[in-house]
């Protein structure tokens, strides 16, 4: 971290990073160091567990530091320094009685040697300028010449919060029969799958029981047919709400084991916490206050005009019992910890205050450290940004609707280089169940392959939503976003062996990620100079893993460019030769300087991911 650190005058100061990690009561400390001209100081100190960490900065005057160069611009002028000798003989006496029985000794024979006047000034001057005591006067001479800046909070979440690879799925659509709801049991039959393709988080839309009250039909209709499941998100029936289990899919047990099945294939469950009710929520009824009567005593359902959701009622978080209903609602997150779930997706957390998301997390995290919090919220940015600096984890983007070279790298750069690369993780799901982008509507399987691509090459974090491996990109009509038979409203049988599916790619992309430190981390980004406007490079380096990611970000076309590559940063000479090996392929190309050229069909190719070889070493 850096620190804008100066006085009046041309006296020295030092200055010092303080921190202490979460129950730590004392302070860390932590030397600074500066650059002269500009005032700016620097210091660094290293996380070893995660919670809430504290830190600060301080600084004071230096005068002992700020008279031993005055002592030695005297003595190389020529200069009688005795009374200046004296003068060190107080500022050690300073520290000395701040200090105590405490202080070192070189202080404490600096005070006598210093102030006799009957011992010779070389022998004076040998202790003014030795080293032990330059260490034993380093820092303030007394506390009330200390400055000390606001303290700050940093939050450290565990590796996954960083690097992670989602899976969506809707447990009551993982039977292998026609017409059957999926159970816990049938979701874990298909953990060892999952766990082939890579994932290591499974993320399960609501899984509680489901409103009755104008349950919505397939595709959304207002009505539906008996047999209609209706929306896992219309929360709440007489059989409980969001502490409780949808009964089709199983009991809390089966849940519990579900969750340790998935932590033994190296996977674990996020489930989604949306707090909105069903009319037969049980808050419906115990607690009307906590919703938006109108002036007819009836309960207001959400809205965007014109478009209505009369299965769900919004909660009013400033209610007149809101202590009771917060309360409430941070339960339900330490409930679901207790049954072992450890990361949690947040259904628009935008729509509720953002001080109760601030509240709410930190007294989660107070007891649980290790929970992430994925914020579900597409929005203003401002909005986003606010929502990860008060505490959630990761962070949904607009990915989804950058397609473009140009629009992916004006929003990476902004994500990856600017401010917003200190606090907000991006967690690039290539679909939901609510988003179907038109690019993959017309793209077919070569959109889907370098959609995966950029997701999985471009965030540390990325997910993808069940049947985006099976290029599923049916909308409900054109110039929509939705599903045509959205599975948000019915049972989905899938062929997951189907023709054109894309597993191989999503298998290797995973694993390329998982075995190549440069692809976990946002921060290392640096995108390359191509000749072609469609074909995006970027470079992203780690220690002994330097990478180059070239894709073809127009599904329908080839393209043929050059790749210009930054041969002064890597160490390569300019007309140096060296190979590079595509990792999605093995295959090896011959490379030489700077200009190198590509030819990407998305018929067979949509990128590359070459890691650059120098050595026989390396291969």
């Amino acid at each position: 971290m850096t620190a804008d650190i100066f006085k009046d005058g041309h006296e020295l100061i030092g200055a010092q990073l303080l921190c202490r990690g979460p129950g730590e009561r004392l302070w860390r400390e932590a030397a600074m160091s500066h650059d002269f001209d500009a005032d700016v100081w620097h210091g660094r100190f290293v996380t070893d567990k995660i919670g809430r960490w504290e830190y600060t900065v301080e600084a004071w005057p230096d005068p002992f530091r700020t008279w031993r160069e005055d002592l030695k611009k005297r003595l190389d002028a020529g200069q009688d320094v005795t009374s200046e000798l004296l003068e060190g003989e107080q500022l050690a006496h300073r520290r000395l009685a701040w200090l105590g029985d405490e202080t070192p000794l070189e202080v404490r024979h600096a005070v006598k040697a210093l102030g006799d006047t009957r011992a010779s000034v070389d022998a004076r001057l040998a202790v003014a300028f030795s080293k032990k005591l330059e260490e034993a006067m380093a820092g303030p001479l007394d506390p009330e010449h200390v400055t000390r800046h606001e303290v700050r909070e940093l939050y450290v979440d565990r590796e996954r919060a960083r690097f992670s690879t989602w899976y969506e799925l809707f447990p009551r659509s993982a039977s292998d029969a026609a017409g059957v709801h999926g159970t816990f049991a049938d979701v874990e039959r298909r953990l060892p799958d999952l766990a082939s393709l890579g994932f290591d988080v499974l993320y399960l839309p609501p899984i509680h029981p489901i409103g009755v009250t104008h349950r919505k039909g397939r595709n959304n209709a207002r009505t539906c047919q008996p047999s209609d499941v209706g929306s896992p998100w219309a929360i709440g029936n007489e059989q409980g709400g969001h502490d409780a289990i949808h009964p089709e899919l199983g009991t809390m047990d089966d849940f519990r084991r579900l969750v340790r099945a998935a932590g033994e294939h190296g996977m674990e469950i996020a489930l989604d916490f949306a707090l909105q009710c069903s009319p037969d929520h049980p808050w419906i009824h115990q607690h009307p206050e906590w919703f938006f009567v109108r002036p007819d005593g009836t309960l207001r359902h959400a809205e965007n005009p014109p478009k209505k959701y009369e299965d769900i009622y919004p909660l009013d978080f400033w209610c007149s019992d809101r202590h009771a209903l917060w309360t409430a609602c941070r339960d339900l997150v330490l409930f679901w910890v207790d049954q072992g779930v450890h990361a949690f997706r947040v259904d628009n957390p935008h729509t509720k205050p953002f001080v109760f998301w601030e509240w709410l997390i930190s007294e989660v995290h107070r007891r649980h450290p290790q929970v992430i919090f994925l914020a579900e919220a597409f929005t203003r940015p401002k909005r986003m940004q606010a929502l990860a600096k008060l505490g959630f984890s990761q962070s949904y983007t607009y990915f989804t609707w950058k397609n473009t070279a140009w629009e992916l790298r004006e929003y990476l750069s902004e994500l990856s280089q600017g401010e917003m690369a200190e606090y907000y993780r991006p967690n690039f799901f290539a679909n939901t169940p609510d988003i179907l982008h038109e690019y993959l509507q017309d793209g077919g399987r070569a959109g889907f392959r370098v959609r995966l691509l950029l997701a999985g090459t471009l965030s540390p974090t990325y997910g993808i939503y069940s049947g985006f491996e099976l290029c599923e990109n049916a909308p409900v009509r054109r110039g929509s976003e939705e599903y045509l038979d959205s599975e948000k409203y019915e049972l989905k049988l899938r062929d997951w062996q189907a023709p054109g599916n894309i597993r191989a790619d999503v298998t290797r992309v995973n694993r390329i990620r998982r075995e190549h430190p440069a692809l976990q981390r946002l921060d290392n980004l640096r995108f390359l100079q191509t000749e072609a406007e469609p074909v995006l490079a970027y470079w992203k380096g780690a220690p002994g893993d330097d990478l180059i990611v070239v894709v073809n970000t127009d599904p329908h076309h080839t393209h043929e460019t050059f790749v210009h590559v930054p041969v002064d940063e890597l160490g390569l000479g300019h007309h140096q030769p060296y190979q590079v090996v595509d990792l999605l392929t093995g295959e090896r190309y011959a490379w030489a300087g700077a200009r190198n050229f590509v030819r990407l069909d998305p018929s067979d190719k949509v990128g590359h991911v070459l890691r650059i070889v120098r050595s026989d070493a390396e291969a």
